[in-house]
């Protein structure tokens, strides 16, 4: 299947937008910084992603033994993960804005698998990058890997059931969990930090308000460029999507 001349102007709009962010990132921008959460609450959100883990392990032992094929495809949403997530801006003290690539993954294989492509994602990155923290790691793992994964999956199922456009449904599950991402980061610093005013509630409210100028426009280009990924992946790993059973071999709607 050849891509229209629409399908490639829309790539190339994606890929214009995709460079001017990487252009505009910051060297000092990360997750939630190292050393920036107290420790019991690093330690809660830790545990609270075990058992997200344990099951993501599972299932891709699963995946190893009985369908050997799609590896591929977790490989290359885990490249996907890394490197949109890499793209980054300064936001707020602490923290940044960036993409986070975990729709696709999400959309795939589900969320526990995309929380362990995400905590390998981000121990490397906090590892090479300097971008969050081990201390952290919990918390952004929750924020990006779990939760933001869980809207995804959750919203692109419900778009199947209820027989939406195949793209407007791959957009909007992975632009709606980009945002519930920086909700999530919003209230754990939030949490970390009430206000003296407000607490919690006014807190998060100012870190929300902080990040969405730039979190806004980035998720509408994770949505774009998830899609296209898609796109791309339908015209060469049709065989592997219909082993992973993504894609039935009458979907042609897409």
């Amino acid at each position: 299947m050849r891509w229209n001349k629409r399908e490639r102007t829309e790539l190339r709009l994606a890929m214009t937008a995709a460079l001017a962010v990487l252009l505009c990132a910051g060297a000092e921008a990360m997750h939630i910084m190292e050393g920036y959460l107290p420790a019991a609450h690093c330690i809660v959100w830790g545990a609270v992603c075990v058992p997200f883990l344990v099951r993501g392990i599972a299932r891709i032992r699963s995946l190893v033994r009985e369908k050997r094929r799609v590896l591929i495809l977790l490989a290359m949403s885990g490249a996907f993960i890394f490197v949109i997530s890499s793209l980054k801006i300064p936001s707020v003290t602490g923290s940044c804005s960036h993409m986070t690539g975990t729709g696709l993954s999400a959309i795939l294989f589900g969320p526990s698998v995309t929380c362990v492509l995400g905590i390998i994602v981000l121990i490397f990155q906090a590892l090479l990058l300097a971008h969050g923290g081990i201390t952290t790691l919990g918390a952004n793992t929750f924020s990006m890997a779990i939760a933001g994964p869980l809207v995804s999956f959750g919203l692109y199922k419900l778009g199947e059931k209820l027989h939406w456009n195949r793209k407007f449904n791959i957009f909007l599950a992975a632009f709606l969990g980009d945002l519930l991402t920086y909700c999530v980061t919003s209230f754990q610093l939030a949490l970390a930090y009430p206000s003296d005013s407000g607490g919690v509630a006014g807190s998060a409210l100012m870190f929300l308000g902080v990040f969405a100028p730039t979190q806004l426009p980035l998720a509408v280009i994770e949505g774009i460029l998830t899609v296209l990924i898609v796109m791309g992946m339908e015209s060469f790993a049709s065989p592997e999507l219909r082993e992973l059973g993504f894609r039935k071999e009458e979907a042609s709607h897409v």
